[in-house]
């Protein structure tokens, strides 16, 4: 049976969170990929003001081959790297080494990841290789996919898309008129504007995608 785990760790204690973490201030996102054997996680959304900046600070890093610059979207930009990290000292190893699959990893000076193990024996097997080489993971919870409880997990949420959403509606955010701002939220979970508001988004894409499109696969 799958299981699921929900972690963070700070950006300083791996390498890839130390390379992509600020100055200048950007919010990260790698691509969701599927487990290769190898696990470089080579496509990198930021989104931020300071695109110079961040370019010259990742390039600069001896960890990185190359970095180039594919597309921007507003206020994000999507990168391909071309990492040079030791084995030794990449979290994402461990992660190919137990054929996880990333489902969410994102971060600035924290990182959140979501990783999906084929198995519970996996999943032991990558928290004794974060133990082994001393990457302090913070467990925030592990479930199945069988699991639905009122914790958010039938919408496929993590705790905190959750827990700003359930803040959101609570405060009438998203009434008419908004009887709350975005910056008075921000301000109440010690957040950015920005990473709030980009919580808040895929929050409501995952209650949408659970709700509206298993409504029309039902009523196909």
């Amino acid at each position: 049976m799958s299981v699921i785990v929900e972690f963070t760790i700070e950006a300083e204690a791996f390498t890839l969170g130390r390379v992509l973490s600020g100055p200048p201030v950007m919010r990260i996102e790698l691509e969701r990929i599927v487990p290769t054997g190898t696990l470089e996680m080579p496509f990198v959304w930021a989104t931020g003001t300071d695109f110079n900046a961040f370019e010259t600070k990742v390039r600069d890093s001896p960890y990185v081959k190359e970095l180039r610059a594919l597309d921007r979207i507003g206020d994000s930009g999507l990168y391909r790297v071309e990492w040079n990290v030791p084995r030794e000292d990449n979290l994402m190893e461990g992660i190919a080494q137990t054929n996880a699959t990333v489902l969410e990893a994102r971060g600035g000076d924290t990182w959140e990841f979501r990783l999906r193990f084929n198995n519970h024996h996996a999943l032991s097997q990558f928290h004794n290789y974060c133990v082994a080489h001393d990457f302090p993971l913070f467990i925030e919870r592990t479930y199945t996919l069988q699991e639905t409880t009122g914790s958010g997990h039938q919408l496929n949420l993590s705790q905190k898309q959750r827990e700003a959403l359930v803040l959101a509606l609570q405060r009438g955010y998203f009434g008419t008129p908004r009887e709350t701002s975005l910056d008075e939220l921000a301000d109440e979970l010690s957040l950015s504007k920005q990473a709030l508001s980009d919580r808040i988004r895929r929050g409501n894409e995952k209650v949408l995608r659970s709700v509206l499109l298993s409504s029309v696969a039902n009523s196909d």
